[in-house]
């Protein structure tokens, strides 16, 4: 018996050594185990913390650019991907412009000081369901709409189409709104509660000092063309929520709408705008005015853009965008979607959009600013503008296609632009004015002689250049004239 009980305890002492041994080897491998996998977890976790700072706090990241949009653009239709973009804008989850504006960029419009000069043009948020979002790009000028007061659904899909070998886009969204009372609840619900006495009139509708915000008119499809009921009644509903109101005659997507554009249909539309702006401040017992800005085509002929700027320095309205969309194809476009119908934007706009701001600048008064936009993608665009007249300018295809970071880019480029020169865009943009701007019919006519005296200064250098040249190649002789024909 007591050999058994012996026999029992050694083998429950041999066996109890490798058991121990196991038992240490086992807990040792857990513990390497939940070390790595910790390992691999605080890893991912600083790697997706890295990320998010890079996507929310640095809007110039390359991320933006050369990921997320192409991918957006490549894995949603246009008009999906468009719906997206907004929807992230609305989330408060969107990336921001941390860095605050260079003073070079600062300019001013009507008085009011802007940080910098770039806009976001209408068509982008069309229901007035981003606009902080687009603030906190950095935009100085958020435009929403266009917006319609009856609710309607636009044109049939697919009505957006890009150009991606153009850098291009066409729509033909035909003014899809939710309709003036959704959209003026989405304004309404951004302002503050409570405010002290007085602060609402001196706050911008923006409820950021040194930017705008804009709300684009439109009018029914349903409604007769020739008829100004939606931009009165649009001018009073918005009037007290927005710094500036823009009458949109200028759409290619709207049957008749762009007929509003001749002199006598003008002439009523901006007359009634402005009474029913006048009107709505008096009864709102504040100071708040709106201002009113005409947004036009592109595609006008030098005496329409005379027509329009002669209604413009009589209506009292106090400025224009130069331009909406163009319905004219360049024969430099490669892209197969170039035969969609509709409305083209991006660089294929930009020498329409120049043009007729360059020839409503010289009929206008310097006190009339104008807002550029059309193919406007890089700080060079802008400057390009500035140089023709424009106090300001939006953006909206460039946008869309470089992502979140366009607005910081551009003025980065523009920084770099304005101080390499030793200037500001204020500058540059008020001495284009003062040289370009209508200063009345003398004016005008010294202006013709001016540039009639230029151009023969000019043709008379080429002709010098000419004669020198063909000097230098009969002096050189017989030899000269040999190579040359080689």
């Amino acid at each position: 018996m007591l050999r058994l009980v012996a026999r029992s305890s050694l083998l429950r002492s041999s066996l109890a050594v490798p058991l121990a041994r196991r038992s240490a080897s086992t807990t040792s491998t857990a513990g390497s185990g939940s070390a790595l996998k910790t390992g691999i977890y605080a890893t991912v976790l600083v790697l997706s913390t890295g990320l998010f700072a890079a996507y929310y706090f640095d809007s110039r990241s390359a991320l933006h650019r050369y990921v997320f949009t192409p991918l957006l653009r490549h894995t949603l239709d246009p008009e999906a991907s468009h719906k997206f973009a907004v929807q992230v804008l609305r989330s408060g989850l969107a990336p921001r412009d941390v860095v605050q504006d260079d003073e070079v960029l600062r300019t001013e419009i009507w008085g009011e000081q802007l940080n910098n000069p770039v806009g976001v043009a209408a068509g982008f948020d069309k229901h007035g369901e981003a606009v902080d979002g687009l603030l906190n790009l950095g935009f100085s000028w958020v435009e929403i709409g266009s917006v319609t007061p009856k609710p309607q659904p636009g044109n049939p899909q697919p009505r957006v189409f890009h150009l991606v070998s153009d850098a291009a886009m066409i729509n033909r969204y035909g003014f899809p709104s939710d309709g003036h009372k959704l959209v003026l609840s989405r304004l309404e619900a951004r302002l503050p509660r409570f405010q002290s006495e007085g602060e609402g009139a001196a706050r911008p509708a923006s409820l950021r000092p040194g930017a705008f915000l804009a709300v684009n008119l439109g009018k029914n499809k349903s409604s007769p063309p020739d008829s100004i009921d939606d931009f009165v009644e649009g001018v009073r509903a918005f009037g007290a929520y927005a710094d500036v109101l823009v009458i949109n005659v200028s759409s290619p997507n709207t049957p008749g709408l762009r007929g509003m554009q001749t002199r006598t249909l003008l002439e009523e539309l901006l007359a009634g705008a402005k009474k029913a702006r006048d009107e709505a401040v008096r009864a709102q017992g504040t100071s708040h005015r709106p201002k009113l800005v005409l947004k036009i085509a592109p595609d006008l002929e030098e005496a329409e853009v005379a027509d329009i700027a002669s209604v413009v320095r009589t209506s009292g309205v106090d400025g224009v965008i130069v331009s909406n969309t163009t319905i004219r194809r360049p024969s430099n476009l490669h892209d197969p979607n170039r035969y969609e119908a509709g409305g083209l934007s991006g660089p294929p706009l930009k020498p329409y959009a120049l043009a007729t701001l360059r020839t409503l600048r010289a009929q206008l008064p310097a006190t009339v600013p104008i807002i550029g936009c059309g193919g406007i993608s890089s700080g060079a665009d802008a400057l390009e503008f500035a140089r023709a007249g424009a106090s300001a300018v939006q953006v909206y295809t460039g946008f869309g296609y470089d992502g979140v970071g366009a607005c910081r880019r551009i003025k980065d480029e523009l920084v770099e632009a304005l101080r390499a020169e030793g200037t500001t865009w204020r500058e540059v943009s008020r001495r284009a004015v003062e040289e370009l701007a209508w200063k009345g019919e003398k004016g005008r006519e010294a202006g013709k002689e001016a540039l009639t005296v230029g151009r023969l200064v000019e043709e008379a250098e080429e002709l010098k250049k000419l004669v020198d040249g063909l000097g230098e190649r009969i002096a050189a002789g017989p030899a000269a004239h040999d190579v040359g024909s080689v």
